[in-house]
């Protein structure tokens, strides 16, 4: 079953959708919030870049590579907008104000590393820090995309989440997304995978260990936290305390796909087949015991 959302002034069809299984089986929640490849002519109209250049900052394909998840019995919400439209994986008003018109008020957080990186809730580059934006942007602009699409986005998912708690008496949420390839930089093997638990608090302990084995089994090298150890979603969403946990998985693209061009390559059916390994296997654990939380149901705990 499908619920699609949200429409804006840019878009003329859904922003992003919830795909849900037929059966909710296990209390795990997949989401992608980067693999969004619609462009509305009125925003390319905006930007100076090309329309591959554009591209860039894409989790090309990932959506794709777990998509069996809805199939197999674990909702997936995934956006149709792009990074370089709207970046849900930020704070909501996390802004550069040397993109906009107007002056910005204390109200907005404009001097985080992310904004000074011109990644910021709408994101002033796309990768190799090529500027996106012909001309400033008004407020408008944020207000229309945080408010019509962002604030939507994460109610969906938050619903998700909770509906997730209210069946099983936890939730896991998987944050999908892709890294550019890593050169190696020092003793160290270049990582095909980076888990990101924000250095051991957004998620169990076990959970991350099985999901290391199920990559390196595969012959692929794995690295914790380092250098993404999850973003805003995954420190958000990830309270194991309250039996909510998040993991971040951030897959090389070259193991997938050509870089420059986004095309798939020879090894995008063998990391999709591993992904969904890797669904099967989550789906299948008793996530309330190995998290540590017993499922009281609803009913039982009324009582």
């Amino acid at each position: 079953m499908r619920g699609s959302h949200v429409r804006s002034d840019y878009w003329d069809q859904p922003a992003f959708e919830t795909i849900r299984p037929r059966r909710l089986v296990a209390p795990l929640v997949f989401n992608s919030a980067h693999s969004g490849r619609v462009y509305p002519e009125r925003f390319l109209a905006m930007t100076r870049l090309d329309h591959l250049s554009i591209r860039q900052s894409e989790d090309a394909w990932v959506d794709d590579l777990f998509a069996r998840a809805p199939h197999l019995g674990a909702p997936m919400l995934r956006a149709h907008f792009p990074r370089a439209y709207l970046d849900v994986n930020r704070e909501p008003w996390e802004l550069d104000p040397t993109m906009f018109v107007e002056p910005l008020s204390d109200r907005f957080n404009t001097t985080s590393p992310r904004v000074a990186a011109g990644l910021g809730t709408l994101a002033r580059v796309v990768a190799e820090n090529k500027p996106i934006y012909r001309d400033r942007l008004t407020l408008d602009d944020a207000r229309m995309r945080i408010e019509g699409i962002y604030h939507p986005y994460h109610a969906a998912l938050q619903t998700l989440l909770s509906e997730a708690m209210s069946a099983f008496g936890v939730a896991v949420l998987i944050d999908c997304h892709s890294m550019p390839r890593i050169t190696r930089t020092s003793e160290r093997a270049a990582p095909d995978i980076v888990l990101g638990d924000r250095y051991g608090t957004t998620c169990a302990p076990g959970l991350v260990d099985l999901v290391e084995t199920i990559f390196i089994s595969a012959g692929l090298k794995v690295a914790r936290n380092r250098p993404y150890a999850g973003g805003f979603s995954t420190r958000t969403y990830g309270r194991p305390q309250h039996g909510v946990h998040a993991l971040q998985i951030e897959i090389s693209r070259h193991l997938y796909m050509n870089e420059v061009t986004l095309a798939r390559n020879e090894g995008f059916e063998a990391i999709k087949m591993l992904v969904e390994r890797l669904i099967f296997t989550l789906l299948g654990l008793d996530i309330a015991a190995l998290t540590g939380r017993r499922h009281i149901p609803e009913s039982a705990a009324a009582e």
